[in-house]
């Protein structure tokens, strides 16, 4: 996932959170300054987050903002 810094700032728990399973790439005027990468877990797919992620689109034809709003919604709700 790619988050301005601002973002990133505003939320730094929930980008956390998201940490755990998938990388977050942090930008500043448009360019890439930081990325946060998940700590390698022995058996645990780098691809975990994916699954039921597109449940809800069913013709599978999605924008990245709708992607990415479905993440954020996933992690919002554990809070």
């Amino acid at each position: 996932m790619v988050v301005n810094a601002t973002e990133f700032k505003m939320r730094v728990g929930k980008y956390l959170k998201m940490a755990e399973k998938e990388e977050i790439i942090i930008t500043k005027n448009g360019k890439e300054i930081a990325k946060i990468v998940p700590i390698k877990k022995q058996g645990t797919p780098n691809a975990d987050f994916l699954y039921g992620l597109m449940g809800n689109y069913p013709n599978k034809e999605v924008t990245i903002k709708q992607i990415r709003d479905e993440r954020i919604k996933k992690y919002e709700s554990s809070y």
